[in-house]
């Protein structure tokens, strides 16, 4: 069966919009290291020559700052205040400031940063913890998306959509603004720091955008493959995701509630020292499980007693067709079919291009592979070949509704795109 007969493409895109900033922390180049130990830095300097300012200039040069960037972000002045705060130990040498110093400072000491500059891609999709607007027959969803800016560094945004009674999709206006949440707590550990970040409620869901704040993430938050774990009764929003230093991957989780408050944590073992890692929505003979790539090629299932530590595994989809000779992975969490468990996979092929397939995993036994596409559910078209990177089409992850699939996925990791998948019609056509 072609693939055309069973997907359907929805021309719904979602584009990277430059305009979309937040501010950053700015940091003077760093000085020579021949540099006098007692001599003054650059940051030194600038904060000098704010204090030698006239007190109604100093004034004058903050309502102008105000007026150009007010607008742009919320709470700027706050923004400001706290920013010199993070500083006031380098800062006490210079004695007290007046308010409008300390926030003159600030500014001085901030940059604006167009995070989804670039590229706005490679999504996942979960249902939305707050049902209570949701149409009749539908379904409202939480899409994430991995959005880059200057210097190739990726950060983690969200948009909010309806799933009608008949299947069609709309995805909420985007927010004019967007923000950064405050780190609200971080725990030192041995294998890397534990994070709470959380958001005002006041602040819309497209305007919650987690930048890295480790050491470890901070070059990307890359790829979160989000899925909604069950529990007891309990509902739980997961997503692993790679976090990249400049110099080192790794696996890394999110867990949160409301999307509001997010806990970050690194996983730990053999498995977790790659990319691609995806949990399955429920655990499996009370243990965790988990699909990953630990050496770049297969497809591996992971059981874990412990959320946070993987190793091992068992190896049970490898490169078999041509469209994926080069490589397999996963295209996020399994789907819970009556059939058995729905994997998304991508292949990788001739000249690096990507597609996207499937697999049916035995529902008691996900090491049972029951079918597999043989052929791609999705395939680049001509119109999505060209791109940041030509000839991919990615997913993180699908989620199922009533008798569809719906699958976000991004076009040749530059903007996104979402297809619907009649399910019955995709288990028939797996051999």
């Amino acid at each position: 069966m072609s693939h055309a007969t069973f997907l359907n493409r929805q021309a719904l895109y979602l584009r990277p919009d430059t305009a979309r900033v937040i501010v950053r922390p700015f940091k003077p180049a760093t000085e020579p290291r021949d540099l006098n130990p007692t001599d003054k830095t650059r940051a030194n300097h600038i904060v000098e020559r704010v204090l030698a300012l006239d007190p109604k200039i100093a004034a004058s040069l903050l309502a102008d700052v105000l007026e150009n960037f007010q607008g742009r972000h919320r709470n700027l002045l706050e923004t400001f205040e706290a920013r010199t705060d993070v500083m006031e130990q380098a800062l006490a040498a210079h004695g007290p400031f007046s308010s409008v110093q300390r926030q003159l400072i600030g500014a001085y000491f901030l940059n604006e940063y167009s995070f989804e500059a670039s590229a706005l891609f490679n999504p996942s999709i979960v249902p939305h913890p707050d049902q209570s607007d949701a149409p009749r027959g539908g379904l409202r969803f939480i899409l994430s998306l991995r959005a880059v800016g200057e210097g190739h560094i990726s950060s983690l945004t969200f948009r909010a959509g309806t799933i009608a009674a008949d299947g069609s999709l709309t995805v909420d206006p985007t927010a004019r603004l967007a923000s950064s949440p405050r780190v609200k707590l971080r725990i030192p550990k041995p294998d890397g720091d534990e994070i709470e970040l959380t958001f005002n409620p006041d602040e819309e869901l497209s305007e919650r955008v987690i930048f890295p704040v480790t050491e470890s993430q901070s070059n990307g938050i890359e790829d979160a493959r989000f899925v909604e774990f069950c529990d007891g009764g309990r509902k739980t929003y997961y997503a692993t995701y790679t976090a990249y230093s400049g110099k080192a991957i790794r696996s890394e989780l999110i867990e949160t509630c409301d999307f509001l408050s997010f806990r970050m944590s690194p996983l730990r073992g053999t498995a977790a020292r790659n990319k691609g890692m995806a949990l399955f929505p429920r655990k499996i003979d009370g243990k965790y499980a988990m699909i990953a790539r630990q050496d770049n090629e297969n497809l591996y299932l992971i059981y874990s007693d412990d959320l946070h530590q993987w190793d091992g595994g068992q190896a049970i989809l490898k490169p078999q067709f041509p469209w994926e000779f080069v490589q397999i992975g996963n295209c996020g969490s399994p789907i819970e079919l009556d059939e058995g468990w729905l994997l998304l996979t991508h292949g990788v092929g001739p000249v690096r291009k990507y597609s996207i397939g499937a697999a049916l995993l035995d529902k008691n036994d996900p090491s049972k592979v029951l079918a597999r596409s043989v052929e791609p559910l999705l395939h680049p078209e001509p119109s999505e070949r060209e791109g940041y990177v030509p000839n991919v089409v990615y997913t993180c992850g699908a989620m199922r509704h009533n008798d569809q699939i719906i699958l976000p996925y991004a076009v040749s990791d530059t903007y996104s795109n979402f297809a619907t998948i009649k399910t019955a019609a995709l288990v028939r056509a797996m051999s």
